[in-house]
């Protein structure tokens, strides 16, 4: 529809210089005066007829290219947008969430205004750029003939130095994105950069940041600015040396004025398309060097992959298997540093092992990479008797819960919030999720209840109460494996000894696999593992742990002994086997 209503009014307006020169020949220069009135209205009203085709064809034409502009930005934004949701956190090591976010907005923007706006414009000069010189070289085949050469002359250079404009279009928007994955990255933090009283330092980045995208764009617009220069100048020259070869040729009797007429006409429209067509190019390089950006998005591949034939997982009763074996493993930022070194480990339906150590000695890694954020340089993960990467990742993740250490809160209520674990579970689900986690008292306590706004991040609870949504939402998810990372490390003493009565109950028939700092939450776990340096050094009961008095013994012994110095520390009985 935009092709049809382009073309429709860009030959409506190649029709009006035809229609002046009649009016002209015929209208004008008849020698009978009642002739020429009636002739004059006739011609008049046919170029009121041509007027108003133009005005109809024109706005069919702008809303039918505005539309598509509009629908096309909104495809490539949720394209780009889903695709990079199912990168692997590698992708993230790499590449700033600012950045991500600048594609998503300036770069789609810009793309929307060109596909919109400029594409639209561009196509309208250009069909009559062409059309106006084919009029003129029909109509005047010797002298457009010389023009055309000259033309030639512009065209080459114009295209050879758009490569330059095209190459600064993008390191402009390389820049603005820096300048936004700074800004992201700084109101994520801003309790901690006020606490810093970091504000003037951080402006002050921000802000070189944004001279720098400026002084960039300052080389784009100057670049694009002689480009413009040189195509107008070029082309105006070439067409004023036909249009006098014309008025020559009207002095010498070889054409009518009303020729002469047309033919200025066309030149009119020729000239004010190419200069359209120089400002268009301009808009264009600049959006290819925006849509560069959004296809390298488009283009990354996560390395975790669904595999073409994934198996299926058999139902469990009463919690999921779980076998690594001889797996080694290292992040693909630090390729000399090994994460986790030879670890084998059996866990069976319905154990609770709780994995222990000091930090950086491979405890979270375990979780990455069952959750299937990365694979193993070598070894194997079976769940459920299968290999982990021969399963489909919906099946797999569906098949785990987790509690992160830092409790991800979404910008909507405490009830979205919690059903964000299972979006299909009911209001009295939700509710039984929250009174396990103990979230049920306070969210009751919060101004509209469950369905009370938390805030972006949600800033409006302390950090027990986002930790207690977090259990929640695992809760109701009712996985068959349970990962707990730290999951009481963010609530005071009374409130553990709830949750963590909470979390036993909700740890009853399902594999549970436990994190933890504090050992004083994991006492009563069927198997401890204790890792150091990305090796299991021991593993066993909290006593039998004890007995070795080995690494275990040495962490127990300085955390128990601080804990007992503490005024409101639990009784040693309670830290006990």
């Amino acid at each position: 529809m935009a092709l049809v209503f382009l073309l429709l009014a860009a030959l409506t307006t190649l029709v009006l210089p035809i229609a002046l020169r009649t009016l002209i020949d015929r209208g004008m220069v008849s020698p009978d005066p009642g002739h020429r009135v009636m002739a004059l209205q006739e011609h008049f009203l046919a170029l009121f007829g041509v007027g108003v085709a133009l005005g109809v064809f024109s706005a069919s034409r702008y809303y039918s290219v505005t539309w598509l502009g509009e629908r096309i930005t909104a495809d490539i934004k949720s394209a780009v947008y889903g695709h990079v949701l199912k990168q692997s956190p590698q992708f993230f090591e790499t590449t700033q969430s600012g950045e991500v976010l600048s594609r998503l907005t300036a770069d789609t923007t810009l793309i929307q205004t060109v596909v919109g706006t400029s594409v639209s414009l561009g196509l309208r000069n250009a069909i009559m750029a062409v059309g106006a010189l084919i009029m003129l070289i029909v109509s005047n085949p010797y002298v457009m003939a010389q023009v055309l050469g000259g033309l030639v002359l512009v065209v080459l250079p114009a295209v050879a130095y758009g490569r330059r404009v095209r190459k600064l279009s993008r390191a402009s928007q390389d820049r603005v994105a820096d300048s936004s994955a700074i800004a992201a990255e700084v109101l994520n933090a801003v309790p901690v950069v006020q606490s810093y009283t970091a504000e003037g330092r951080e402006a002050t980045r921000f802000a070189q940041a944004t001279e720098s995208a400026f002084k960039t764009g300052e080389r784009r617009i100057r670049a694009r600015a002689v480009l413009v220069a040189f195509i107008i100048s070029a082309t105006t020259g070439a067409l004023l040396w036909g249009l006098y070869q014309g008025t020559q040729a009207v002095l010498a009797g070889k054409i009518s004025a009303g020729h002469m007429g047309q033919t200025v006409v066309y030149v009119i429209l020729l000239l004010s398309a190419v200069a359209g067509l120089s400002e268009v190019y301009g808009d264009i390089l600049r959006a290819a060097g925006a849509a560069e950006r959004l296809m390298e998005l488009l283009s990354a591949q996560s390395p975790i992959q669904t595999p073409e034939h994934p198996r299926a997982l058999p139902s469990p009763r009463s919690g999921s298997s779980l076998s690594l074996s001889n797996v080694n493993f290292h992040y693909p930022s630090r390729p000399g540093q090994t994460a986790l070194d030879h670890i084998n480990l059996q866990v069976r339906p319905g154990e609770t092992v709780a994995l222990v150590g000091p930090s950086g000695a491979g405890k979270s890694t375990v979780f990455q990479l069952l959750l299937r954020f990365y694979d193993p340089q070598s070894g194997q993960i079976e769940l459920d008797g299968e290999p982990i990467t021969q399963l489909s990742l919906e099946d797999l993740r569906q098949r785990i819960g987790i509690v992160p250490q830092d409790s991800t809160i979404f910008s909507t209520s405490a009830l979205e919030n919690i059903r964000y674990g299972r979006p299909g579970a009911s209001d009295a689900e939700v509710h039984a999720a929250a009174r396990a986690a103990h979230a049920h008292d306070f969210i009751c306590a919060l101004p509209e209840g469950y369905d009370t706004f938390l805030g972006e991040r949600g800033v409006r609870l302390s950090g027990g109460q986002r930790q207690r949504i977090s259990i929640a939402r695992a809760i109701l998810k009712n996985a068959p494996l349970l990962l707990l990372d730290e999951a009481t490390s963010a609530l005071d003493t009374e409130s553990e000894r709830a949750v963590q009565a909470a979390l036993e109950e909700a740890m009853k028939d399902r594999t549970t696999l436990v994190i933890a700092h504090r050992l004083s939450t994991v006492v009563n776990a069927n198997r401890i593992i204790v890792l150091e340096a990305g090796g299991i050094v021991d593993q066993g009961t909290h006593a039998e742990l004890m007995a070795r008095n080995g690494l275990y013994a040495k962490l127990a012994a300085m955390q128990f002994d601080q804990i007992e110095s503490t005024p409101d520390a639990p009784p040693p009985q309670a830290l006990s086997a």
